[in-house]
């Protein structure tokens, strides 16, 4: 059964961070996306609100005109009784009006169909104070009233005279807002000079920071307005907000599954970046031994990469595309300090082991190459001549005076150079002169073949003279049998590294090896000295 360990939880990191980060930036959207959207339709409702009191307005004006024409078309318009009961026919008519009035062009009242109406008038504007339509003929006016103000129309009849129809300004006309807002707004209507005509409110209403809307008439000289506390805006309307979070919320968790997904299929340079960011490449050890002793006089290091679960990526999955890409040149680096770091006191300790690290041609070539190598090595206070730089001959060397130029600059620093690979690589052998390494490295292929092809045996005994001749040392790649080891040391072989005594394993498992090693060495020693008497 899989067990959850550190290395679970912190490789999916990762993906729970960005996970998070969708859901929080889709949330963050969702709750300003729905308030602006709840506050665009709050302010589309007031303003249409507004729009029905100015409508409402215009009706209430357009029934008194539409009295007074009504009575102009009978004609024979005076104050006799007759006329008067035809004038009272029309407000009984028309519920919103509640007084006809003939007058004369300035204003004065003539008389009225019901003249008891006059004593409420607290008093009568002059012509002057009147307001136009958009039709000249007929002025608005506000009539002062005890207990509540009028709206005067007025239509003019060319003859001196004018009939006038007495609005009442009714709160059914503005008692229009919706339950939750009743409390904390207000509804007017004015005059375009500002002269108050009605109101609706509930009583004690404190608009603490009010929003107004206002309408204005094209017909009439009329401006209807809503005041609302702004306050209480954010409790009206809300339905949407939690639906609309709740499909945030859903979005950003696909959305955050997505990208994901995208992360993990993305592609497998993306994947080598992330994991030379994160230092995922660790550096494994193999052994260098001595064929005869098995003392262990160095090592190789070999990258692999170990990912936050602790699984393990073959380096055939990952080694061809960091050369191809050029991302070996960080790793190469990134896997020497770590090794250096590993391995410093052993190396300070002991002044003849050697490490070994691989170096593909072109990153050689680099212009910073021996610079960069320097100062790492320097950092690490080890000596140079402890540092083997393994070329491989897989990679073709296109410039075979530009190595050997910077392979002799490398020798006179004390660094050592090793020629992997040898004997199937692209260069002849030939050109191991001309390099000027210190090391060659006979490949797997002839350690493979050694028991059972004669050639081979004839071909590593080549090698080792060529080696002798060169003044370099040989190494063997790839011994796994002791059939191998007596056959290699036959042909005059003396150092090798294979899976006879260890393969590549992590620094504490190579710290064993060495101890233990060396602890052989010592009984070793103390075997072969002289009995003291």
């Amino acid at each position: 059964m899989k067990t959850w360990s550190w290395k679970t939880f912190r490789s999916s990191l990762p993906s729970v961070a960005i996970v998070a980060a969708s859901l929080a930036a889709f949330c963050a959207g969702g709750h300003f996306a729905a308030k602006a959207l709840i506050e665009s339709l709050q302010m589309r409702q007031l303003d249409e609100l507004t729009d029905v009191v100015l409508r409402r307005s215009e009706v209430a004006v357009d029934f008194g005109a539409a009295s007074i024409d009504e009575i102009v078309k009978v004609g024979n318009i005076g104050c006799a009784p007759t006329t008067l009961q035809a004038f009272r026919l029309r407000v009984y008519q028309r519920p919103g009006v509640k007084d006809v009035r003939l007058v004369n062009s300035d204003g004065s009242v003539i008389c009225s169909a019901y003249s008891e109406t006059l004593e409420f008038d607290k008093g009568w504007v002059s012509r002057s104070d009147m307001l136009f339509s958009h039709d000249v003929s007929l002025l608005l006016f506000r009539v002062e009233q005890f207990g509540a103000d009028a709206l005067g129309v007025m239509r003019d009849l060319g003859d001196g005279r004018s009939l006038v129809a007495i609005l009442g300004i009714n709160s059914y006309l503005f008692d229009i807002m919706p339950a939750e807002l009743r409390a904390r707004s207000k509804v007017m209507v004015n005059l375009a000079n500002d002269q108050a005509l009605g109101a609706f409110a509930l009583d004690n209403v404190a608009l603490g920071h009010p929003i107004d809307f206002v309408r204005r008439s094209a017909r009439y000289p009329l401006q209807a307005m809503i005041s609302v506390d702004r306050a209480a805006l954010s409790g009206w309307n809300g339905q949407l907000y939690w639906p609309a979070m709740l499909l945030a919320t859903a979005l950003g968790l696909v959305f955050g599954l997505v990208l994901t997904r995208t992360r993990r299929v993305e592609g497998p340079l993306a994947e080598l970046d992330r994991a030379l960011a994160n230092e995922q490449f660790r550096p494994y050890y193999q052994p260098t031994f001595h064929l005869k002793t098995g003392a262990i006089l160095g090592c190789e290091v070999l990258a692999r990469w170990i990912r936050d679960d602790g699984s393990v990526v073959p380096p055939l999955n990952f080694i061809p595309l960091s050369e191809s890409s050029g991302r070996i040149r960080p790793m190469t680096w990134q896997i020497l300090e770590q090794a250096l770091r590993d391995l410093n006191a052993h190396l300070r300790e002991h002044k003849d082991f050697k490490l070994s690290v691989n170096v593909v041609p072109s990153h050689l070539l680099d212009a910073d190459f021996v610079p960069t190598l320097r100062r790492v090595v320097a950092s690490a206070k080890v000596s140079a001549r402890q540092v083997v730089l393994e070329i491989t001959e897989r990679d073709k060397l296109d410039d075979i005076a530009r190595a050997a130029e910077v392979v002799r600059g490398l020798r006179d620093l004390g660094f050592r150079v090793a020629i992997d690979d040898v004997g199937v690589g692209h260069s002849g052998l030939s050109q191991l002169n001309a390099l000027g390494a210190t090391t060659m490295k006979i490949d797997k292929f002839f350690v493979d073949t050694i028991t059972r092809d004669g050639s081979t045996t004839a071909i590593v005994e080549m090698l080792v003279r060529l080696a002798r001749d060169l003044a370099m040392t040989v190494i063997a790649e790839g011994i796994e049998t002791e059939e191998q080891l007596h056959a290699l040391c036959a042909c005059g072989v003396e150092e090798g590294q294979g899976y006879l005594v260890s393969p590549p394993v992590p620094i504490a498992k190579f710290a064993e090896l060495v101890e233990i090693a060396q602890a052989k060495a010592d009984i070793r020693t103390a075997l072969d000295a002289p009995m003291v008497a």
